[in-house]
């Protein structure tokens, strides 16, 4: 599969692009500033687009969450945790001077151990609360393999030699670093890491140089 993300200022935060080059089959993952150069790119490759993925509700992470909507007309999905931030995007974004559009109701909400299938594109959610209380990884397949897959889009709960803030309402230190150690670094070592923000990494770096949480850290 093909993965591209985009980021534009002020959040620099990172917006996904995930399709098939077989079948054109594509999802969005948390569309935010960048939501322009995403639909942008959908078009110019004449992607079928099936679904809006977001990670969390966090601000930042579905500023671009109407346009992606008008644009495609597909359903929204979030975990039902995040409901409270994600409503409230336009009052938390009046906290960082942003004028931010109420974005429309999610249409479904990810629940743990959820497999979603989108043409030959398969979506396995694994619960990762900590920066947030509805956080999620989204473990990336193509439809019908059976070893985990090789890439994980993992919002701000993990970064390349860092980890998501918990200082934000409903942020929790240890609960982080639980879903980090339990469930991210249960997948094998060459697994890619795409974050919200910074660069991809490695389940195998992160075990080694992360500082929060490296072996034996």
């Amino acid at each position: 599969m093909d993965i591209e993300s985009r980021a534009v200022a002020p959040f620099f935060k990172n917006g996904f692009l995930v399709s098939s080059p077989a079948t054109r089959a594509a999802i969005v993952i948390d569309p935010g500033d960048e939501v322009d150069e995403l639909i942008e790119l959908a078009e110019g490759k004449r992607l079928d687009v099936k679904a809006i993925l977001l990670t969390h509700g966090h601000v930042d992470h579905v500023t671009g969450v109407t346009a992606a909507r008008e644009r495609w007309g597909v359903p929204i999905y979030l975990h039902p945790a995040d409901r409270p931030l994600y409503d409230n995007a336009p009052a938390i974004g009046r906290m960082f001077g942003l004028e931010v559009d109420a974005p429309p109701p999610a249409d479904h909400a990810l629940a743990d151990g959820d497999i979603l299938v989108f043409g030959d594109l398969e979506v396995r959610i694994h619960h990762t609360p900590g920066h947030c209380p509805g956080g999620v990884c989204l473990e990336l397949r193509g439809a019908g393999e059976q070893e985990p897959g090789a890439d994980l889009i993992v919002g701000d709960t993990l970064f390349a030699g860092s980890i998501g803030r918990t200082d934000l309402p409903g942020g929790d230190t240890a609960m982080l670093l639980d879903s980090i150690r339990r469930v991210l670094f249960a997948f094998p070592a060459a697994t890619r890491v795409h974050p919200g923000h910074g660069p991809s990494t490695t389940i195998a770096e992160e075990r080694a140089t992360n500082p929060f949480v490296a072996d034996g850290v």
